[in-house]
């Protein structure tokens, strides 16, 4: 994780209003009219004082007219503020998972992989929500206060230039001094909060995703133990916040009332010593006393900033992440004439998987892979998809590097077929038209009973619209595994990468399935690893891997 100091996290999310830029000024606008209302009306009041003791020339009559207009606008332009800046703040929040989502895309699958499922989703959901704060609470409200302090200052120095001094004083200490304390003050505390809520929402995931075996094994209490322990420390570490913001709020109002007491007695000693009349002290006094409005919005924000930038720098941490494998687009598209891995080698974290390895894939016909696990056949295909860079040698598709293939075109020629296959809540029938979402109900049915699972599907209730259920739970991992490959038959790709299609098949529909892909010979390249050598025996040829070598 990189760690931007907070004003590098707030000028890279101020850079996202650049769009609404219109709304956000006319937020400020509105906002910064209503205090000027706000603070107008107990001004106006003084005047009011001044015209019964004839220090005024202002009638009563106008000053209660312009009270009550001052009154009503101010409650106008609040809402008005507030409904653009919650617009700007879900626009953009919108805006932002938008990109997050597209950042995923092209991260996934080789920087995802080893992440914490439970860890993302408090990054998209619950970091990216925090955000509204600082979009519909602080970008607004900061410019708002530093117009209003300007105006009120020139305002409170025009009866005498040591009373506006004072004024800005006290605004810069209780705007922008207090908030800068309490959010120094609070440390790593937002940051290590927003971790451990990510990772106490991956444990979570984690314990709800494995409670079979919790339950089989009795760690049951022992489970909920450690989740009431992460619960905990998560609420301390809140505790600790909300009592700083605490003495941040009370330090704020604190502060309020000694300025207000100060401009009273600075206001009186001008008095005494003829330096302003009698309105050059009631007025300055009243105007800071209703002034602090936007002022202590800003000391508010303090205790909360920590965590809105802490929640800031992992969703760029999403945005700036660098793909393993960039989308490639511009170069002219290809169509299938056989693929060739020359000597390739490739580790992950310096350890060696892949080392000097060359196969050849002639178009139209089956290539068998065959070794134990973790000799990096698995590897080898994720680099046929593009999925990780080689890092030395060359893998090619009709004569042409995977690296100068455009993404979408190696998508279309290849089909990927993992042992692990996921399926999506929803039916039967839209996770196979996840592959071809034009395909006919002729199609469909002609797919699975390649893949060994129409009379299955057909078995069922409600048939291909059955819905299968979270994960897929309501599957067998067999059942599972011949929807992912009649989603591959589906597809249609003129070249099949199969990674142990038949791991959790019995052996008569492994037969069947080894049969199907036997069928293919002539219309598509098949690509099948396995390590199980009697899988091997519909292939034209076999290649051997044993610790990242090939024979």
């Amino acid at each position: 994780m990189r760690r931007r100091s907070g004003y590098q996290v707030m000028a890279r999310l101020i850079g996202l209003v650049k769009p609404l830029a219109g709304f956000m000024a006319l937020a400020i606008a509105m906002g910064l009219a209503g205090h000027l209302c706000a603070a107008a009306l107990t001004v106006l009041g003084g005047y009011g004082v001044l015209a019964v003791l004839d220090l005024s020339p202002a009638p009563l009559p106008l000053l209660f007219g312009l009270m009550a207009l001052c009154a009503l606008l101010r409650g106008v332009l609040r809402y008005g503020e507030q409904a653009c800046n919650h617009f700007i703040a879900f626009k953009l929040l919108a805006l932002l998972r938008d990109r997050v989502f597209r950042a995923l895309r092209r991260l996934c699958p080789a920087k995802l992989e080893g992440r914490d499922r439970g860890d993302l989703i408090a990054v998209i959901t619950s970091d990216i929500e925090l955000l509204e704060v600082f979009y519909a609470h602080t970008i607004s409200p900061s410019a708002i206060a530093l117009l209003f302090t300007a105006i009120l200052c020139l305002f409170v120095g025009s009866f005498h230039w040591v009373l506006g001094l004072l004024a800005l004083g006290a605004h810069l200490t209780v705007g922008v001094a207090i908030p800068l304390a309490v959010s120094r003050r609070g440390g790593e505390d937002g940051m290590g909060f927003r971790v451990r809520s990510g990772e106490l929402s991956a444990f979570v995931l984690d314990s709800l995703r494995g409670l079979p075996e919790i339950l089989q094994y009795g760690r049951g209490k022992a489970r909920l133990e450690e989740m009431n322990a992460r619960t905990d420390a998560l609420a301390e570490d809140e505790g600790r916040m909300k009592r700083l913001a605490g003495r941040g709020t009370a330090v704020t109002q604190l502060s309020v009332l000694f300025f207000d007491l100060a401009m009273l007695l600075a206001a009186g000693f001008l008095f005494l010593e003829g330096a302003v009349g009698f309105d050059g002290v009631l007025i300055p006094t009243l105007a800071l006393f209703a002034s602090f409005g936007p002022a202590v919005a800003l000391a508010a924000l303090g205790s909360t900033l920590q965590s809105t930038f802490a929640a800031g720098n992992r969703v760029l941490d999403i945005l700036d992440e660098t793909p393993a494998a960039p989308e490639i687009t511009g170069e002219k598209g290809i169509s299938f004439t056989g693929a060739a891995a020359e000597d390739v080698s490739f580790s992950y974290g310096g350890e060696q998987v892949l080392s000097h390895v060359s196969v050849d894939i002639p178009c139209r016909q089956i290539v068998g892979i065959v070794g134990r696990s973790g000799s990096g056949k698995s590897t080898l295909l994720k680099l046929l998809m593009r999925f990780w860079t080689v890092q030395e040698g060359r893998v090619s598709l009709s004569g042409t590097g995977v690296e100068h293939i455009n993404t979408a075109n190696l998508r279309q020629l290849e089909s990927f077929v993992t042992q692990d296959t996921h399926l999506f809540r929803d039916s039967i029938r839209a996770n196979l038209l996840l592959a071809r979402p034009e395909a006919t109900q002729a199609e469909l049915e002609e797919a699975c009973k390649k893949a060994s699972v129409h009379q299955f599907i057909q078995s069922l209730p409600q048939g291909y619209d059955t819905p299968v259920g979270e994960l897929g739970d309501t599957l067998s991992g067999g059942e599972r595994q011949r929807l992912g490959l009649a989603r591959a038959f589906l597809q249609g790709g003129p070249l099949m990468l199969l990674d142990e299609p038949t791991s959790n098949l019995d052996s008569l529909n492994e037969g069947a399935i080894l049969r199907s892909l036997g069928e293919e010979r002539g219309e598509r390249t098949v690509v099948l690893v396995s390590h199980r050598r009697s899988t091997m025996r519909i292939a034209h040829r076999v290649y051997s891997v044993e610790d990242g070598r090939m024979s």
